[in-house]
């Protein structure tokens, strides 16, 4: 009995070591952190947010999330690929493969990380509104727009989206592919506002003072954001996350997230 037990052990420890070094050899095999340094190209996956990524007078993108995927590409040692996606959709084309990560300005939500695993937050954010002078004269709380006659402009999808309906559960709400068109509703008076993540609303309300203004000063959420990836590559997330860790330690992150939302050096490059 006792030999028996002692070679039920050795097959058993012996099976656990193969299962191991094949479950090892799996997850390193499926990494996207493999597949990009073979093919010498990370594949982002974002939409456009002022400032985070937008395109300037030439039609080339720029802003903070394109900073940091430029700087993690080299990082990495290979080129990087931008594309452009709606943000509706954003996820699943993240899922079906389209590209290897979502570097867009991504709020971490439970409902978002039940479909896709999240890097610690780079960044953090909150949600402002920018408001039309005549139609929301007088307007300074989150209040004033709760309500039934009160029509607000958002992006479909968004965690703006989210938190206005939240906050603001009484109003109307008119959603938008994209942010441009929602801000257009508000230039030309069919909204009374528009709910995004700062600084857009405030950058939006000062190149049309006469029309628009700021009716809230602080942001009225806080949200962490992160870098999206598909579930299951704990290589790809490890590596993600030092990556990030390493950056804030060095200043990257924070001296590139003070000029993109605490300067207007860039302006001029957009308009």
């Amino acid at each position: 009995m006792k030999k028996l037990a002692s070679i039920l052990v050795v097959f058993i420890l012996a099976a656990g070591t193969a299962f191991a070094g094949q479950t090892g050899a799996m997850l390193s095999k499926e990494s996207v952190i493999e597949k990009i340094q073979k093919q010498g190209v990370l594949r982002v996956g974002m939409s456009t947010f002022v400032p985070w990524a937008m395109k300037d007078k030439k039609g080339e993108l720029i802003g903070f999330e394109i900073d940091v995927a430029r700087k993690l590409a080299k990082d990495m040692g290979v080129d990087v690929e931008f594309v452009p996606t709606a943000w509706s959709g954003i996820i699943p084309a993240l899922l079906t493969g389209k590209f290897d990560v979502i570097i867009g300005g991504m709020g971490i939500t439970p409902e978002r990380n039940l479909k896709v695993n999240f890097t610690m937050p780079y960044e953090f954010s909150g949600m402002s509104m920018v408001a039309h002078r005549k139609k929301a004269d007088g307007f300074s709380g989150i209040g004033d727009f709760n309500k039934k006659e009160v029509v607000i402009a958002v992006r479909m999808g968004t965690t703006a989206e989210q938190a206005a309906r939240k906050f603001m559960p009484k109003a109307e709400f008119k959603l938008f592919e994209n942010e441009s068109q929602a801000l257009q509703e508000l230039n030309i008076g069919r909204v009374h506002a528009v709910v995004s993540s700062a600084p857009m609303p405030a950058f939006h309300a000062l190149k049309f003072p006469d029309k628009l203004f700021v009716p809230i000063k602080e942001n009225f959420t806080k949200e962490p954001i992160g870098f999206a990836l598909r579930k299951g590559d704990y290589d790809a997330l490890n590596f993600f996350n030092n990556w990030i860790l390493i950056n804030h330690a060095s200043g990257f992150l924070k001296e590139r997230q003070a000029y993109w939302f605490e300067t207007k050096e860039w302006e001029s490059l957009v308009q």
